[in-house]
């Protein structure tokens, strides 16, 4: 077995200090955390080395294009626990390190005071005390001070009394030196805006917003739409794709092979001679329309989030421009992806000019940013390898910390947490497939527990355009409000696809898919459709609004009501302090249940006090907790949702 040979002179040279179980950090530092602007970086870390020695520890950080570090101090907690924190303030790429180092003055002071209660003659000591004062260098002006003021005493009097005063300590570990000084490796940190973390999501597709049937709608008929959806309380406003969408193997209604004469085709089918990436789908107006819409969200506030897919279809420009980028067959055919995709064409992301292809898609990403675009929604993240993703994301990133990126894709486990490790801010679940309330316990303990919640950030969408879940196609009014109820308080970040508040329900038999999906052909609908659960929607965003607690994920406990068909759970925020308690009928019949709180508490001005009342969010009505809870009756029929702010 072979091993390697370390020689006195290597080991004596290692590191004085073992820093170890540093959190947070995933898988070692090799992926970024990720936390919110403003908000506080706690960093804890086990520092320890060999003797009786006093230890100093430091947590230093800097943004990851800064060259000057900025340091915070770490508190020891006892066991060889350190913990320190920092927080900052701009969105951006970051880094911290944690710093060890030998406070030989605090070690010699703390020698000094055991031999002192022996009763020990400790002159000798107190003149290598005051050596010590000779090695102090680069203090600050007022340690200064205090370091020749108190050398100055012990001169003068002979008494070890003036080396051993607080003061000095404290001028001493600002400036003596650390010759064995110990860094941990560098830990990466990403800092998002706070729409990564909380947001409601509002999905549709362009071209059905007219209200003309059979008329192809365009960026104006969306600008119409925008006073109605932030009137539900949507703060994201996310367009499928709008750029021009190829002729070649166009689909069909309902994912036909061959499309007839006249109809669209699917939106993810990117380019046609009209453009690329880059461009808009003539029929949806001009780039001047497209600012005026991303003006009218922002009157409104809403974001403009749009959906970019790494893919083309056979007609896209870069086909003839850069074949290069392209896999050809032997008949010089390209080659297009597998039914049901047949209307697109993957990239070569390995291709001779792989740096090209992989330009060509940060820039025409840029081009939207430049006009008005803050948040993309990356589709078939499976069509590209994960470097692509890891470059993409820095790239992006270190141009516009501003912007988001989702990621929305059905895959399996590892992955989808892999390309959330390599930065997507937000990302898909399997919340649409989840309806029992072990399902959603078991889930959401995964992804709120560490190191997930560190990467991990969940938006909840109810429906897709790809995605009618089959506990919706009964179309019953209960299932829709429990579903969307769930959504908006479970995660931070939540959305619909539109047609969801006029609960569309129609399927395809036997299949989680729209009947007459408007991916394949252009729909019309009256938004103020009798029956609608707009004001439901509205009601909910109102209350995620107003409540602290609900604009985050990480924080959730579930309590065990005393009803198996009954999902209840408490959510609490740190700033301001707010908690509150979601409690939601999974089912339809109306049913009574006793909600034990056990030993649920709320911060009230810094002290944890256990809850005396629960206040209903929709109501306003206060019931008092007895016997360290309280019974609940939920009618689906009226309201599947009980929510309640804690009072203590």
């Amino acid at each position: 077995m072979n091993k390697t040979i370390q020689t006195v002179e290597s080991a004596a040279a290692g590191s004085a200090f073992l820093i170890e179980n540093v959190y947070p950090s995933i898988d070692g530092g090799r992926f970024a955390v990720k936390r919110i602007a403003g908000e506080r970086v706690e960093v804890w870390a086990d520092i320890y080395r060999g003797g009786d020695a006093v230890i100093s520890a430091a947590l230093i950080w800097r943004g990851e294009q800064d060259r000057e570090w900025r340091s915070e101090p770490m508190i020891h907690h006892g066991n060889d626990r350190w913990s320190g924190a920092f927080t900052p303030v701009e969105p951006g790429q970051y880094v911290y390190v944690i710093e060890a180092w030998t406070d030989e003055f605090a070690t010699w002071s703390n020698g000094v005071a055991r031999k002192q209660r022996t009763g020990a003659d400790v002159s000798l000591d107190a003149v290598e005390g005051a050596g010590l004062l000779t090695k102090a260098h680069g203090a600050g002006q007022d340690a200064a001070a205090v370091i020749i003021r108190q050398c100055a005493d012990y001169l003068e009097t002979g008494n070890v009394a003036p080396l051993l005063g607080a003061e000095l300590g404290k001028a001493m570990a600002e400036s003596q030196s650390r010759p064995d000084l110990t860094r941990s490796p560098p830990f990466p940190l990403i800092i998002d805006r706070d729409k990564a973390r909380f947001g409601a999501w509002y999905q549709m597709m362009p071209r059905s917003q007219s209200r003309v049937p059979g008329r192809h709608g365009t960026l104006r008929d969306c600008i119409a739409r925008v006073p109605d959806i932030a009137a539900m309380g949507f703060d994201v406003l996310y367009l499928t794709p709008i750029q021009p969408i190829g002729h070649t193997r166009r689909k069909g209604r309902n994912n036909a092979p061959v499309a007839t004469e006249g109809e669209p085709g699917s939106p993810y089918a990117i380019g046609s001679a009209a453009g690329g990436h880059d461009a808009l789908h003539p029929e949806l107006g001009t780039i001047e329309d497209f600012r005026a819409l991303v003006a009218t969200c922002l009157e409104y506030g809403l974001e403009l989030a749009l959906d970019f897919a790494v893919q083309c279809s056979p007609d896209h420009p870069w086909l003839t421009q850069h074949p290069e980028w392209f896999k050809w067959r032997p008949d010089r055919s390209v080659r297009t992806a597998d039914r049901p995709y047949s209307d697109i064409v993957i990239p070569d992301f390995a291709s001779v000019d792989r740096g090209g292809l992989w330009n060509a898609f940060r820039d025409a990403m840029l081009f939207w940013i430049d006009h008005g675009v803050t948040i993309f929604a990356i589709a078939n993240h499976d069509t590209a390898p994960l470097p692509f993703w890891d470059w993409l994301i820095g790239d992006i990133r270190r141009r516009h910390p501003e912007v988001i990126l989702f990621s929305k894709t059905f895959t399996k486990p590892k992955p989808m947490k892999g390309l959330a490790k390599l930065g997507f801010a937000q990302s898909f679940t399997y919340f649409p497939w989840h309806t029992l309330r072990w399902e959603l316990e078991q889930y959401f303990d995964e992804l709120t527990r560490y190191p997930e919640r560190d990467f991990y950030r969940p938006n909840l969408f109810v429906n897709t355009p790809d995605l009618l879940p089959f506990h919706l196609q009964s179309g019953e009014i209960w299932a829709f409000k429990s579903r969307v109820a769930l959504a908006a308080t479970l995660s931070g970040s939540f959305g619909i696809y539109s047609g969801f508040e006029l609960l569309e329900h129609e399927a395809v038999p036997g299949r989680e898919e729209y009947q007459d999906s408007e991916k394949y052909q252009i729909r019309q609908r009256d938004w103020d459709k009798p029956g609608n659960i707009k004001a439901y929607i509205a009601a909910l965003n109102r209350i995620r609004n107003e409540n602290a607690a609900l604009q985050q994920t990480a924080s959730l406990r579930f309590l065990g009501a005393e009803d198996g068909e009954t999902i209840a759970f408490a959510k609490e925020a740190t700033n301001p302090a707010n908690t509150t308690i979601a409690v939601i009928a999974l089912s339809r019949h109306p049913r009574e249940f006793w909600l034990p709180l056990g030993d649920l508490t709320i911060d009230v001005g810094g002290e944890r006090r256990h809850v005396t009342a629960l206040e209903n969010l929709l109501t306003g009505e206060q019931c008092r907790i007895e016997w360290g809870g309280l019974k609940l009756r939920i009618d689906p029929d009226r309201d599947p949702a009980l929510l309640f702010r804690c009072l203590a």
